[in-house]
C-alpha cells in the first residue's frame, strides 16, 4: 500500500503483506528519483528555505501533492533548493506573488502528465525485459539523467521559439490576436462503446500525433489535447486556415482515424500560463460543435480577414443560435480549387 506525498511520488508503508525486498527496491528507487534522502519534515523545510509554512504548504498543493502530517520526514535537500528558488525568483520581481500558485498549478499539472506517461512506460519497459531489481534500478540510473537532459532539450527549444514570435511579432500579435481551432473527432462516445482499452489508446495516441504533427508543419501550435478534442492557435488568419484544412485532408486520407469537425475563429485572446480564453476561443468551440463531419467552419472575423486570399474561398451559411450566441453567422472554409 502506497500513500501520496508532496515530493511528488509514493512513500512505501510497512505491513505484514509488503515484502521486505519489495521495500527495498522501492526506497532505491525513491533515492534515484529523488536524488537523495527523506530528511526533513514540514517545518524543517519552510525553516531551511527561509519562507512561512502557510506558503511553503501553499506552493505543494498547488503542485498537486497531498499533504503530509507535520511531524512526517518526508522532504528532501532538492525540496528546500525548489522553495528557495521559487523566493529568490519572487525577491527579484521575476514571479508576481498573485499568480505564484497559478504558476505552481500549471507546472504541477504539466509535469504531472508527463510523469504518468514516463512511468508507464518504464513499467512496460521492465515487464518486457524481465529485469532483476538490481538490474532496473542501474536503468533507472541511466534513463533519468537522459530524460532529464531530452526534457531542457525540448523546453528550450520551445523558449527560444516563443521569443522569437514574441520580438517578432506584429502588432496584432502585440495585441494577443490570433487564429483559434478545435479539432473534434466525430461520434467519439459511440466509438468508445465499442473498442478496448487498448484500441482506444492506439485511436487517441494516433489522433493527437497527426494533429500535432500537421498542426506544427503549417506553423500553429497544440495549446491542449483533451481526449477527442485538440485546441490549437496560428498566429495568422492564413495560417489556422492551413492548418484546419490540412487537419481534414491528413484525417480523410487515414483509413484509421474517424472524421473531424473543426471550428476556426479570429480574434483578440488571452494568454495565461500557456492556455488560452476569450470570446474568440468560445466562438471557435460554439462553431465546432454546429460543423457537419469533414468540414471547417469560421466565424465572421476570420472570413474577413481572409477576404481576397487566392488560396481560400469562404461561404457564408445561415445564421445559428447557440449556447451563447443567438445570431452566430459561421462561414464554410475551402480552399479556392475545391
Amino acid at each position: 500500500m502506497t500513500r501520496s506525498d508532496p515530493a511528488g511520488d509514493a512513500a512505501p508503508t510497512s505491513g505484514p503483506s509488503a515484502p521486505a525486498d519489495l521495500l527495498d527496491l522501492q526506497k532505491e528507487f525513491e533515492r534515484t528519483l529523488l536524488g537523495g534522502e527523506r530528511k526533513f519534515t514540514r517545518a524543517d523545510v519552510s525553516r531551511r528555505a527561509g519562507i512561512s509554512s502557510d506558503r511553503a504548504e501553499r506552493m505543494w498543493r498547488a503542485l498537486g501533492f497531498a499533504t503530509v502530517p507535520d511531524d512526517e520526514v518526508a522532504f528532501t535537500d532538492d525540496d528546500v533548493e525548489a522553495l528557495r528558488l521559487v523566493a529568490a525568483l519572487e525577491d527579484d520581481g521575476f514571479i508576481d506573488p498573485a499568480v505564484e500558485s497559478s504558476l505552481a498549478r500549471k507546472l504541477g499539472q504539466t509535469q504531472s502528465r508527463l510523469a504518468s506517461w514516463q512511468s508507464a512506460m518504464f513499467l512496460e519497459f521492465l515487464g518486457r525485459s524481465k529485469l532483476s531489481a538490481d538490474e532496473a534500478i542501474e536503468v533507472a540510473d541511466l534513463l533519468l539523467p537522459a530524460m532529464e537532459r531530452l526534457q531542457r532539450y525540448a523546453w528550450r527549444r520551445h523558449l527560444a521559439a516563443a521569443a522569437g514570435r514574441a520580438m517578432a511579432g506584429s502588432e496584432e500579435l502585440a495585441r494577443g490576436i490570433r487564429a483559434v481551432g478545435f479539432a473534434d473527432i466525430v461520434s467519439y462516445t459511440r466509438l468508445t462503446r465499442r473498442m478496448s482499452e487498448a484500441e482506444l489508446g492506439q485511436l487517441i495516441e494516433r489522433f493527437e500525433g497527426t494533429t500535432a504533427d500537421v498542426v506544427a508543419h503549417h506553423g500553429g501550435r497544440v495549446i491542449k489535447s483533451i481526449g477527442d478534442e485538440v485546441l490549437f492557435v496560428a498566429d495568422t488568419a492564413a495560417q489556422g486556415a492551413a492548418v484546419a484544412l490540412a487537419l481534414q485532408e491528413t484525417t480523410a486520407a487515414d483509413e484509421e482515424l474517424p472524421e473531424l469537425r473543426i471550428g476556426l475563429a479570429y480574434g483578440s485572446i488571452l494568454i495565461r500560463l500557456g492556455d488560452v480564453y476569450g470570446e474568440t476561443v468560445n466562438l471557435a468551440a460554439r462553431l465546432t460543435s454546429e460543423c457537419k463531419p469533414g468540414r471547417v467552419l469560421a466565424d465572421r472575423e476570420l472570413a474577413a480577414a481572409l477576404d481576397g486570399h487566392h488560396e481560400y474561398r469562404l461561404r457564408r451559411l445561415r445564421r445559428v443560435s447557440v449556447r451563447g450566441y443567438h445570431h452566430l453567422t459561421p462561414y464554410a472554409l475551402q480552399r479556392a480549387g475545391d
